[in-house]
């Protein structure tokens, strides 16, 4: 079965407890542009040789070893499906075991790197969890109203809405000042109450459309935002906006509004929970301690993670949580920030990729805890 995309915590988990004697994990930079198919091509091509050579020197029983032959044939079988080819990303990650081949293309750029193992080596996949790079934007104007999803990895998509036929019309007057042919509120009132009802129209349409765990940003003609407001039903719609009016928004000036929004949210988002992280360590109930963290997540007691996407210091930990850190990667051992990761997300806790700078002092990890360890 071929999959894509980022998993959900569901899938994530099944991935890392999956085990089987061959499972191949292939970790290479891809492109979005059809132009650089052939390199990315030639990348997996690559990739798929060092898996075989790895293979080549298991100890694999008869029966492993045809199934170890399998796989690397479905492999390549990747290389001829136009239909892995007609959407690519940064970076694409393959795993495979006998009977299932999955890729998901990521946003986030990748090492290059091939495992051949007892598991699959999850850990791009781990550090494609962070703050979401995706957001929907409602465009809103007197006779005009778009839903365009901004993406991490693609350009602005427009979502159909089937607005009613006389939308336009809400907030028209008629030639009578509405007196005679449609009885309408007068002043400002009936103006705010004419304008509630031209949004609504749209609102109803964006809630289906739009997860409750993706962001809205409206741009909007400046007198319909109190408008949508006041009818928006979606938890996720931010308080910052796009001032330019939407008719004058082009793709990449939309875009380019979009990043700066999600950018500071995301900082906001960030000095938000270091300030609860250091209200919770006073508490004994956040800790920003590799070791302290391991065991935390160990005894699941961690919340909320937060861990270097970028730092890949190997090791092994205990059933205790105790690390006992490595200096160079091996057969045995693995990302230290990973396994702690995988441990939270065992547990029910939430992970969150972020960078260095991000986090408290220099500590890979940062998180909150259910309890006190020791309780």
């Amino acid at each position: 079965m071929l999959t894509a995309d980022i998993p959900t915590p569901a899938d994530l988990l099944e991935l890392i407890d999956h085990r089987h004697p061959v499972s191949v994990t292939l970790t290479i930079t891809s492109s979005p542009l059809p132009s650089d198919h052939e390199r990315v091509a030639l990348g997996l091509r690559n990739a798929i040789d060092e898996a075989e050579r790895q293979i080549a020197t298991l100890e694999l029983s008869r029966s492993e070893a045809i199934e170890a032959a399998r796989v690397v044939e479905e492999l390549r079988g990747l290389l001829d499906d136009p239909e892995f080819w007609e959407q690519q990303s940064r970076s694409l990650v393959v795993l495979a075991a006998p009977g299932r081949v999955q890729a998901h293309r990521l946003a986030n750029t990748v090492t290059d790197h091939v495992a051949v193992g007892d598991r699959f080596d999850t850990g791009a996949l781990l550090r494609s969890v962070a703050f979401p790079n995706r957001a929907f934007v409602v465009l809103l104007s007197q006779g005009s109203a778009r839903l365009v999803e901004i993406g991490p990895d693609h350009r602005p998509r427009e979502h159909a809405l089937d607005l009613p036929d006389d939308h336009a019309m809400m907030l028209e007057k008629t030639a009578t000042d509405g007196q005679a042919d449609i009885p309408r509120a007068d002043g400002a009132t009936g103006d705010r109450i004419e304008r509630e009802r031209y949004a609504r129209a749209v609102e109803v349409l964006v809630r289906p459309i739009v997860p409750d765990d993706v962001p809205v940003i409206l741009a909007a003609a400046t007198d319909l935002v109190p408008a949508y407001r006041a009818v928006n039903t979606h938890p996720l719609l931010l308080e910052d906006g796009i001032s330019v009016h939407p008719e004058s928004l082009d793709d990449e000036t939309l875009s380019a509004a979009v990043r700066e929004i999600l950018d500071a949210q995301h900082a906001q988002e960030l000095a938000e929970w270091r300030e609860h992280l250091g209200t919770q360590q006073a508490e004994g109930l956040g800790s920003s301690d590799l070791a302290e963290v391991a065991r935390a997540a160990t005894a699941a007691a961690v919340a909320e993670l937060l861990f270097d996407m970028d730092d890949t210091a190997e090791g092994h930990i205990d059933e205790f949580g105790t690390i006992t850190p490595a200096p160079d990667a091996g057969a045995a051992t693995y990302a230290l920030v990973d396994e702690i990761a995988a441990r939270v997300l065992r547990t029910g806790g939430r992970v969150r990729a972020v960078r260095r700078e991000d986090l408290v002092g220099d500590s890979p990890v940062a998180a909150t805890f259910r309890f006190p360890l020791g309780t």
